[in-house]
């Protein structure tokens, strides 16, 4: 997929935004493709990278900028020169790259609304890969929705990494059936993973999981959709080692829930 190209005031890194959708951009770091590096290691940008070099961040011609190669390493960008519409920036990256997130996300698919604040979340809190699965509380029609699409979430996933500084683009993985994806594929994705399943119905709390848990586990969190898991569900992710905690008596949205729940995850492994 081309990411970056001509922008224009309704796209942005080349993929067009729905109409209507209009959202201020945070950049705690620029995000290069490798194929807009020239041999020289410059790249010119356009767009609302442009953008915000000139009117967020009010660079001139000599500044060092914050910059990461879409799933690379990170580096520093210095401006070589600079107009109203572009920014060429020398570029200069790190000789090691960050290791990839260590948390993975099975996630009954929310609400068409609800996912499109996620996306960016997702990225920003250290998601490495993405599942979208049917549970039996979800409407069919909610993957008939443009946000599953990779058009439309891939800008809100590199938002959510120059946001929190990171190069590692999530993989998503929709998968419109549940059963046969629990049967036929759950164990070859999440092998050797700490499998940790999140319900109202579970006694144990995350933390107390974590405990005894090694910071160079891969874990896999599964959240169910608002009106929860069934009984059945449960009892088929269980069977494949899936560990029930709850998060108390409270009964929480799925976005609150899984922002919860991440953001914990990410303490703990920074931690580590």
């Amino acid at each position: 997929m081309q990411l970056w190209g001509p922008d224009d005031e309704t796209s942005r890194f080349g993929v067009m935004l729905p109409r209507g959708y209009r959202m201020l951009l945070t950049m705690n770091m620029i995000l290069i493709q490798p194929s807009e590096m020239d041999e020289a290691s410059c790249v010119v940008l356009t767009g609302e990278r442009s953008r915000h070099i000139h009117h967020v961040l009010k660079a001139t011609v000599g500044t060092s900028l914050r910059i990461g190669m879409l799933n690379g390493p990170q580096g520093t960008g210095t401006i070589r020169s600079m107009d109203g519409e572009t920014v060429k920036l020398d570029c200069r990256f790190e000789a090691l790259v960050s290791e990839r997130p260590s948390v993975d996300l099975l996630l009954a698919m929310p609400r068409p609304k609800v996912l499109k604040r996620l996306w960016a979340q997702f990225s920003a809190l250290g998601v490495d890969r993405i599942i979208l699965v049917r549970a039996e509380k979800v409407e069919r029609y909610y993957f008939d929705s443009h946000v599953v699409e990779p058009d439309f979430y891939t800008p809100l996933l590199i938002e959510g990494l120059q946001q929190a500084r990171c190069t590692h683009l999530p993989e998503v993985i929709v998968k419109p059936l549940f059963k046969p994806f629990v049967e036929d594929e759950l164990e070859t994705l999440f092998h050797g993973c700490r499998k940790l399943l999140a319900d109202p119905s579970g006694d144990l709390r995350l933390g107390a999981l974590l405990q005894n848990c090694g910071h160079d586990e891969r874990i896999v969190l599964a959240i169910g959709p608002e009106g929860g898991w069934t009984s059945y569900e449960l009892e088929m992710l269980k069977q494949r080692g899936f560990e029930l905690f709850g998060m108390g008596d409270r009964i929480l949205r799925t976005d609150t829930a899984t922002v919860g729940l991440l953001a914990m995850l990410a303490d703990w492994a920074g931690s580590g």
